[in-house]
């Protein structure tokens, strides 16, 4: 047995080391006051969600929403530069080559999170300040409220790498106005603090240096219901002055933007934009070039049908084009191409669109059987 001494010196090393572990754990889940805290802590990645920060989230949010002193959920990023840049992609490649579980267990228990969070009966609140793209993009956007600041950088650059708008892309990317989601999903372009909540992304504007307030100020609120929440979300967003005239980027190209990407095929709205031959639509087009014809086929067809599902069909059928993803060729030659060797050549198999046939595209919509998410 411990002498008396030794124990307390077991216990005070203990705290120590736990007060520590917390500092570098990848990331913090705590309560304060009435709300329950989600804090991203990898700022060094960008705070890009692994696999083991999601096991540890989802238990969290699901512990919080039985909880009756939890009112409210927030989540938000450390480091100042991002909410969260995506999921850890190199590590499901790299699983993927040696045929390691990762490519099977990450996306389906990312998306098992992502529907928690759209399900989630506590108001919850995502300070997307900074860089959020994939993955914190669904970390954020099926949740009650969303609030960008002038900081925020928004888009789902997924087809550049051989993916598809995962997370719950096929849910909210079509049902944005007009066919914005659809511009958005197939050429990656980025939107920038204002234009995420003119483009109905986020659901508030804040500047980024009165978050701590806000935040002080969710946390202070005594037993809220979801519209005290909204009211506080409210009176900041009124007071925000950032930006307040400028004009939504994305204005003057809207009616060109519902008209080229409206079409039914890729090939079609290839041909929209080539005849279309504005600066805007040439730019656009060079942008949908670089993109892997596989995965732009897969994800018009995504948006197409998840304009129609439930968020949870949304999943399961985001789910298989997942796993068809994780046998092909793109996704592991995008990764390589933009993430290692940055050489941004990517050698797409097939090359063209043309090549990529309706039948292989038809069965990266197949259900998997014992294998198909369950939510």
């Amino acid at each position: 047995r411990l002498k008396p001494l030794n124990r307390l010196q077991v216990i005070l090393q203990h705290l120590k080391m736990s007060k520590h572990t917390d500092l570098t754990a990848e990331v913090l889940l705590e309560n304060r006051g009435g709300a329950g805290i989600i804090t991203l802590n990898r700022p060094k990645a960008l705070n890009a969600l692994n696999f083991s920060m999601i096991k540890q989230i989802y238990p969290q949010i699901k512990t919080w929403e039985q909880d009756p002193e939890t009112f409210l959920i927030i989540i938000k990023g450390t480091g100042g530069k991002a909410f969260c840049a995506g999921g850890d992609i190199k590590a499901i490649a790299d699983a993927g080559k040696v045929g390691d579980r990762l490519t099977k267990d990450f996306f389906r228990e990312e998306y098992i999170l992502n529907n928690a969070i759209g399900t989630c009966k506590k108001p919850y609140v995502a300070l997307i300040d900074g860089i959020t793209m994939g993955g914190g993009v669904g970390l954020s956007v099926h949740g009650h409220f969303r609030v960008a600041t002038e900081k925020t950088l928004f888009a789902m650059p997924e087809t550049a790498i051989g993916l598809f708008p995962d997370v719950g892309g096929g849910y909210f990317l079509p049902r944005l106005s007009g066919k914005i989601g659809y511009f958005l999903a197939l050429t990656g372009f980025r939107l920038k603090g204002r234009d995420v909540l003119k483009a109905g992304i986020a659901t508030h504007f804040v500047d980024s240096e009165k978050l701590p307030a806000l935040e002080k100020d969710l946390i202070a609120l005594k037993s809220p219901s979801t519209e005290n929440i909204a009211d506080l979300l409210n009176s900041y967003h009124m007071k925000s002055k950032v930006d307040q005239e400028k004009e939504f980027v994305l204005h003057e190209h809207m009616e060109k933007i519902n008209s080229l990407f409206s079409a039914n095929s890729m090939e079609e709205i290839i041909k929209n934009l080539k005849q279309d031959g504005s600066p805007f639509a040439i730019k656009q087009l060079e942008a949908i070039n670089k993109m892997s014809p596989t995965s732009l086929k897969m994800s018009l067809r995504q948006l197409r049908e998840g304009a129609s599902m439930s968020l949870q069909e949304v999943f399961t059928m985001e789910y298989r084009l997942s796993q068809a993803c994780m046998r092909g060729h793109d996704f592991y030659e995008g990764v390589r191409a933009v993430l290692v060797d940055k050489d941004q050549s990517p050698r797409w198999k097939p090359a063209s669109l043309e090549e990529v046939s309706d039948e292989f595209v038809d069965d990266c919509f197949k259900p998997l059987g014992n294998n198909d998410l369950k939510l």
